[in-house]
């Protein structure tokens, strides 16, 4: 069933239901009280058992790149950091998202291009990851890369997957800030029985 017939069954359903089909005019709700919270007050779980417990999801690793960016000092040069925190967000259009500390030195450079490329690691790729998740190195040292096609940001040879962004929108999540981008290209090696990089419990898999 296409799109039309499934928009179709969902209003015979919704009729059928005796629900509206109209949308009509919807009251807003009421806005939460937003408060910090206090000194003396716990947070409901400590860190240290958030980690553990939130360890055993295993998830794939990418490096999230940008371009260098010109400016009055001579300009700085491209920018990136290993990270876990990725995933698709939207088919149409097509968006994706990342989650970066707050604290993160990286995250500023990224934000002042404006454009990302997310490149997602292969099995083979562990070294990689862990030269690019050490702070204040020259994490390009070596690496062999090109330009992404419409962002130039640096696209890491070996990766099993890069997707090519414009940042969309920033959100705040606690500690962390959500980076959604719009993806403008993306390409995939040819190579299916690749294995990927995989992080579960504190290792590399």
């Amino acid at each position: 069933m296409g799109h039309a017939g499934m928009a179709a069954a969902a209003v015979r359903y919704l009729r059928s239901a005796g629900a509206s089909t109209v949308a009509g005019h919807v009251e807003a709700l009421p806005r939460p009280e937003l408060r910090a919270v206090g000194d003396d007050e716990r947070a409901p779980v400590d860190q240290v058992t958030f980690r553990r417990v939130l360890g055993n999801f295993a998830t794939g690793v990418t490096v999230v790149t940008a371009p260098g960016v010109e400016g009055e000092a001579g300009g700085e040069g491209p920018a990136g950091f290993a990270c876990q925190s990725f995933a698709s967000l939207s088919l149409d259009p097509p968006l994706v998202c990342f989650m970066v500390g707050r604290t993160s030195a990286t995250w500023p450079r990224i934000a002042r291009a404006g454009v990302f490329c997310v490149n997602v690691l292969g099995a083979h790729q562990g070294e990689l990851c862990r030269g690019f998740a050490v702070s204040g190195a020259d994490k390009f040292a070596g690496v062999v890369y090109d330009a992404a096609p419409v962002s130039g940001s640096p696209r890491l040879a070996g990766a099993a997957a890069w997707v090519d962004c414009t940042i969309h929108a920033v959100h705040t999540g606690g500690d962390h800030l959500i980076v959604v981008g719009r993806v403008d290209a993306l390409g995939a090696s040819d190579d299916d029985d690749a294995a990927p990089l995989l992080f579960h419990k504190g290792r590399f898999l």
